[in-house]
């Protein structure tokens, strides 16, 4: 048996990421100009898709929350990060490193689903075309969102009530650079059979089944282009689709590159490598997707920045 020692633990410490101290200053300002674009780049998409009433449809809106759902998942781990690349501080509170941890999980959660109910979108776009305004009205746009926001939050907040049960031992160092939830539960001195047998039943399942949703949704777009195959109806659909599935093979590719076919890598560098790939560069990527690959948002863009001198002068 460890010895348990939960009443001692009131902070934690994070290594960080494995950068040499020479190399600090690089990184923080690699990562820094990163998170600031994920920041201004999902921002200028949202303010685009509220401005502009052409943007007004499912897609967008389902584009605008995802857009604020990366947002929040560089913002929940990111900053902190960055400080104690900065300041070499280490610690972190015990209910902060909770809170990050919950938020965390609500975000990546979220962006599963969302990814999923934009698939569902596009098939409905693709393959019931003349239905599409009376499927998805503004009602079952904003559920779909809803039940998203609210199994996430419903996800996380589980993991979370099973993770403040446990002890945890004397050593309260975390070998990553945020509260990682399978970091915290191998530092546990609990019996952690319940909260693995939740991750892998309960977050499996909320992880295959928007995927499943994904494939399914593009197999039958797939099946259906081909049913009546022509070059205008195939760049069609990729005008429709490819920005979306650009996403998804970014976001999905980074998850089996790193987990399945890297089997060089220790298991704690491919934890921190697929969550800098989650809560980086996957969010800074996606305002560049939709930018270049969606012609409706560079019209909206165009109209924007044209618009800028216009109020200059104004004021």
């Amino acid at each position: 048996m460890r010895p348990e020692n939960q009443s001692s633990v009131s902070e934690f410490l994070l290594l960080g990421l494995p950068i040499q101290l020479e190399q600090q200053g690089l990184f923080f300002a690699l990562f820094l100009g990163m998170y600031l674009t994920t920041v201004l780049g999902n921002l200028l998409i949202i303010l685009l898709i509220r401005l502009d009433s052409r943007l007004h449809t499912p897609m967008y809106f389902f584009l605008s929350h995802l857009a604020f759902s990366d947002i929040s998942l560089s913002s929940v781990t990111v900053p902190n990060m960055l400080r104690n690349m900065k300041t070499q501080q280490q610690s972190i509170p015990y209910m902060r490193c909770i809170s990050q941890m919950y938020f965390f999980l609500v975000f990546a959660c979220l962006d599963h689903f969302l990814l999923a109910v934009m698939a569902y979108d596009r098939y409905v776009a693709i393959c019931q075309p003349l239905h599409y305004t009376t499927i998805m009205r503004q009602e079952l746009c904003v559920s779909l969102v809803a039940g998203s926001w609210f199994l996430s939050c419903a996800h996380a907040l589980l993991h979370t009530l099973l993770l403040i049960q446990l002890s945890f031992c004397a050593d309260n160092t975390i070998p990553h650079f945020f509260c990682d939830l399978p970091a915290l539960l191998k530092m546990s001195c609990s019996d952690i059979s319940i909260n693995e047998m939740i991750i892998f039943t309960e977050g499996g399942t909320l992880f295959f089944l928007p995927l499943s949703s994904i494939l399914g949704s593009y197999i039958r777009i797939g099946t259906t282009v081909l049913r009546v195959p022509s070059t205008k109806r195939l760049f069609k659909v990729f005008s429709t689709c490819g920005s979306h599935l650009f996403v998804v093979s970014l976001y999905y590719g980074a998850l089996a590159g790193v987990y399945f076919l890297s089997s060089s890598w220790g298991s704690n560098d491919k934890d921190i490598i697929a969550s800098v790939m989650y809560t980086i560069a996957t969010p800074m990527l996606n305002p560049f997707i939709y930018s270049l690959r969606n012609r409706d948002i560079k019209q909206a863009l165009e109209i924007f920045a044209n618009g800028i001198p216009s109020l200059c002068d104004i004021h």
